[in-house]
């Protein structure tokens, strides 16, 4: 009898838990969403304030160049043009360097090599942004100064460079990672019919790990689109479209940071304005993302 009243707590106790838990982690998850929600919600409401009161043209705001809070003029175009930019400049440098590490590593490196590199490049994302910015104030915008022989180097270059550098540890990890998931009977079969080890890499190995490498480039992209300290510090944040790489650019996120501190109503409200554009630029990367993970699965 007592054994069975034993087993009968011991049952209880472990259901308790068990449903206790359940609790806990769904209080958990409710309240990221619910976060998450509180914050787009805000940002959003903010945002919209200038053009639901009929003051202002949400499509005059998109397509706008001047952006002069005292006199009244919103536009973040130029932003805009710096943001992509930026970007893509950083993505043309970023991805072939990015996955030919990966390839290296996991396909040709002796492991001696790959256990040097690897961790360094961890390192490397680890590595805090501002740190990173710091370094391109110091060097990157001093050599670019001096080789183009400019009034100053903070410009679009120097921030294609930096943002270069950031994206470089996530493209070439997850790059690796997918890489290294290809079944080796692909290798040996285009091996066997008397292709090189080169040529098997480049015809068989990564377009196998196509849908992973897609996704560390779109990883890479959401790292740094959203990238604010170490970009204030090399871009130089002139509003205007820039007609060169040595042009001084303000893209998106700094013009929030550098302006939110000061800033009230109207003006306010658009640097709000302003992050709604920036998070539908980060939502449109996840859909991507999304829809390359499903595919990869399919």
């Amino acid at each position: 009898m007592n054994v069975n009243n034993s087993s009968d707590r011991s049952n209880r106790k472990k259901y308790i838990i068990d449903e206790g838990s359940k609790y806990i982690f769904a209080f958990c998850a409710y309240i990221a969403v619910i976060s998450l929600l509180l914050i787009i919600g805000f940002v959003f409401y903010r945002g919209a304030i200038p053009f639901l009161s009929g003051k202002y043209s949400f499509i005059k705001f998109l397509t706008g160049i001047e952006w002069f809070p005292s006199a009244n003029k919103y536009g973040v175009l130029s932003m805009i043009v710096a943001s992509i930019l930026g970007t893509f400049g950083a993505l043309l440098i970023a991805v072939p360097i990015g996955i030919f590490t990966a390839a290296f590593l996991s396909e040709i490196a002796p492991k001696s090599v790959a256990k040097f590199i690897s961790p360094a490049i961890e390192l490397l994302a680890g590595i805090p942004s501002v740190l990173i910015g710091v370094f391109g104030l110091a060097v990157i915008v001093p050599y670019i100064k001096s080789f183009f022989n400019l009034a100053k180097g903070q410009s679009l270059l120097a921030m294609i460079i930096v943002l270069c550098i950031m994206m470089l540890p996530t493209i070439i990890t997850v790059s690796e990672t997918s890489i290294r998931a290809v079944p080796n009977s692909y290798r040996e079969a285009s091996l066997s019919l008397g292709t090189s080890k080169v040529e098997t890499i480049i015809k068989v190995v990564l377009p196998s790990a196509k849908s992973g490498i897609l996704a560390a480039v779109v990883l890479g992209m959401g790292r740094t689109i959203g990238e604010t300290m170490a970009i204030i510090l090399v871009a130089g944040n002139s509003v205007h479209i820039p007609k060169s790489l040595t042009d001084s650019v303000r893209p998106l996120t700094t013009n929030i940071a550098l302006e939110m501190g000061y800033a009230f109503g109207t003006h306010q409200d658009m640097l709000f304005a302003t992050g709604i554009v920036l998070f539908s630029f980060i939502m449109l990367l996840n859909i991507i993302l999304s829809k390359i993970k499903s595919k990869g699965k399919n």
